[in-house]
């Protein structure tokens, strides 16, 4: 006769724990980092109000896992909502906002400065994890047009958000969200030739944009890039051409790394000044002081953590909670390879901070948010083990 049993894990610790590892990662290297700031920063203890984002981090790991994530479904639209009033606030330029380097990304806070479009990140992944279910359970067999109406779902939701980070300006945090929608896309069960005409169709504006760069630049200038926006492409393909300006931060970030060799000049040995090594460039300051062997093993710890999410979303036995990981995993891994990129010049430098190393409060806070999720879908996830008695 069989028998089913209901077992129910609490926490993954294996995740847990790599988050410790990384936190101890970003602690070190921040306070090696803090001997080449600016003066005016000297005094901060930016090590200290890390680890001080990481208790609060935690906290929100804990608030999160108690509520079910079948709440975020059910209140996912309002979600959305509060997110898209927040950044409606920074457009029209409500008392509180702040500016900062042309962008106005941020509201004045008495703890420190708040990002909205961080959260706004955790919001999209959930209401678009909703659509997708959705429409999944209305089209269990979705034909082409079904899968249509699903992108088109989806195209509504993220553009309004979009359309408003291009007017802050925030290219870095405009790409995040591109991500989110294309990992969500990707195991949404649109058919592959739909995901293959649309990567078909980028790559077709991407060479239209070029076409017009080359022919028409004074058009190009003034109604498709901003100058700071083409300022970064042009830092990244010639840095040593515009060594002074657009390509100095590339530049500084190379030798930083490359000096570092295979083992690093060790602890506190810090000898290339790289602008934002707290934050931007803190892969720099990994890299110079340690070495390849050190900045692999950053890069170990990024894998093993996608590593068990991706872990996770498939144990999950709930679509809902399948994506919910998916989203947080698209999101995390385009930063990590992104903030990476730039430093080691495959990619254009965009301001996007290395997920859990780099300072950052409101980042800080949104990625443990994110990991919350994950550990509340792999805390209600049942496993059902069948036995036989002969």
């Amino acid at each position: 006769m069989g028998q089913d049993r209901l077992s129910q894990s609490k926490l993954d610790y294996n995740l847990l724990f790599i988050l410790f590892l990384m936190a101890i990662v970003s602690a070190i290297a921040i306070h090696s980092a803090e001997a080449t700031l600016p003066e005016k920063l000297q005094h901060v203890n930016f090590a200290y109000k890390q680890l001080q984002w990481y208790a609060i981090g935690a906290v929100v790991i804990a608030l999160t896992m108690i509520i079910d994530y079948d709440r975020f479904f059910q209140i996912a639209w309002y979600l959305y909502g509060f997110g898209m009033l927040l950044l409606l606030g920074l457009e029209l330029n409500v008392p509180g906002t702040v500016t900062n380097k042309g962008a106005t990304s941020w509201y004045k806070l008495p703890g420190g400065n708040f990002q909205p479009s961080e959260l706004m990140k955790i919001f999209m992944i959930i209401v678009l994890s909703r659509i997708i279910v959705n429409h999944r359970e209305k089209y269990p067999e979705p034909t082409m047009k079904d899968d249509f109406r699903l992108l088109g779902k989806i195209a509504l939701t993220v553009l309004p958000p979009l359309i408003l980070l291009a007017k802050q300006p925030d290219l870095g945090m405009s790409m995040v969200f591109v991500a989110i929608t294309g990992s969500l896309v990707l195991v949404s069960g649109i058919r592959w030739r739909i995901i293959f005409g649309i990567v078909f169709s980028v790559l077709m504006i991407l060479a239209i944009l070029v076409f017009i760069f080359f022919q028409f630049p004074n058009f190009f200038h003034k109604y498709i890039l901003e100058d700071y926006q083409l300022n970064r492409f042009y830092g990244w393909l010639a840095p040593y051409e515009y060594s002074n300006e657009q390509g100095f931060q590339l530049i500084r970030s190379l030798l930083a790394i490359g000096s570092g060799e295979l083992y690093g000049k060790g602890f506190g040995n810090l000898q290339v000044y790289l602008p934002e090594a707290h934050t931007d460039f803190i892969f720099g300051v990994i890299s110079e002081q340690f070495g390849f062997i050190g900045a692999s093993i950053v890069i170990s710890l990024f894998f093993l953590l996608v590593y068990r999410m991706v872990h996770i979303a498939l144990e999950s036995n709930d679509l809902y909670g399948s994506y919910l990981c998916a989203g947080v995993i698209g999101m995390i891994t385009f930063q990590v390879f992104q903030n990476i990129g730039m430093t080691i010049g495959l990619l254009p430098i965009t301001g996007l901070p290395l997920p859990f190393i780099s300072y950052g409060g409101s980042s800080l806070a949104t990625y443990m948010l994110a990991i919350g999720l994950v550990l509340n879908v792999h805390s209600r996830t049942k496993k059902f083990m069948f036995s036989s008695d002969e």
